[in-house]
């Protein structure tokens, strides 16, 4: 299987559209984005599922996940759309359902459904939300993927569990990708969120150097035998961080202090450098077992190094 590429979209939350003052022009520009990366013959874009930017919470604009997917399914032709991730825990899990099969109609069936546990406190307590410990975030999780896909497959879905309860729900209509719409489970935990993945994933999304990536797909290996899943059935997906320079000093140089912070050491693992570089790396992540990269350009509402990526490397 060639290597997919996807592209992360700038939504606000990291401060990317913060030069753009009106916030019908920065929608503008990020639905501008989606739509290059549409022609440019990327395979996917992708969405946060974040209220507050970051470093720190500002008064900055960041379009809200779920209302922005299903403007772009209109805003685009072929590309595929994700949330890279929802949180569990800001919707009720028969709702998001019943929104992802809309959106899937809304886009003729280019949907692809992330979701995960939740990490960022702030935006909980912001919004009233509880905020469980981890642990707890996980089990709900865990009942909140079965309710999702309980909705998507049964005529009147019935679920009863600790957190949720459905009992004779009905979903029309339930999208129109089959057997149903593509559920990526985000994470890397060993133990709870890549089993997950084995048992009710159709994707996964792990992020971390190579060596990283080959460990926690080994992982999620094991987990699939021990269930007598297809491990090959997992459409696995890592995120990255691109940034094309004449020279690989030149590439680091540009690295935006935040994506430096966020990759750590893992930034010489990602696609910062020269074309030579960068074609290297990819062949890493293949190598790997990346099916999909998603990709960050942090000068993605220039179009530039967008459109430079898909002429050097997408088919």
């Amino acid at each position: 299987m060639a290597l997919q590429y996807g592209v992360s979209l700038p939504q606000g939350w990291t401060m990317d559209l913060a030069h753009i003052k009106d916030p019908v022009e920065a929608y503008e520009t990020m639905t501008r984005v989606a739509q290059t990366a549409d022609e440019a013959g990327y395979n996917s874009v992708w969405l946060v599922d974040h209220f507050h930017t970051i470093p720190q919470p500002s008064q900055e604009v960041t379009f809200e996940c779920w209302v922005t997917t299903a403007a772009l399914a209109r805003d685009t032709k072929r590309v595929r759309i994700g949330q890279m991730v929802s949180c569990n825990g800001y919707r009720n899990p028969a709702l998001l359902a019943k929104m992802a099969s809309t959106v899937d109609v809304l886009s003729h069936g280019r949907l692809n459904f992330g979701i995960g546990a939740g990490w960022y406190e702030h935006e909980y307590r912001a919004y009233g939300y509880d905020y469980p410990d981890a642990p707890e975030r996980l089990r709900m999780l865990r009942e909140a993927v079965q309710v999702i896909r309980a909705m998507w497959t049964q005529e009147e879905a019935v679920f009863e569990g600790k957190y949720y309860h459905i009992n004779g729900a009905i979903n029309q209509p339930k999208g129109v990708q089959q057997p149903h719409i593509p559920l990526l489970i985000g994470g890397g935990g060993e133990k709870v969120t890549l089993k997950l993945v084995a048992q009710y994933g159709d994707a996964c999304n792990v992020n971390g150097d190579i060596p990283t990536l080959k460990h926690k797909f080994e992982v999620l290996r094991q987990h699939c035998e021990a269930i007598g899943r297809d491990y090959n059935s997992i459409h696995r997906t890592a995120t990255t961080i691109c940034i094309i320079g004449e020279t690989d000093e030149e590439a680091l140089a540009k690295v935006p202090p935040m994506m430096k912070a966020r990759f750590g050491d893992a930034i010489n693992s990602t696609l910062v450098g020269s074309l030579d570089t960068i074609r290297q790396r990819l062949q890493t992540y293949e190598e790997a077992g990346v099916h999909e990269l998603l990709i960050n350009f942090p000068d993605a509402t220039q179009l530039t190094s967008l459109q430079r990526f898909a002429r050097e490397f997408i088919a």
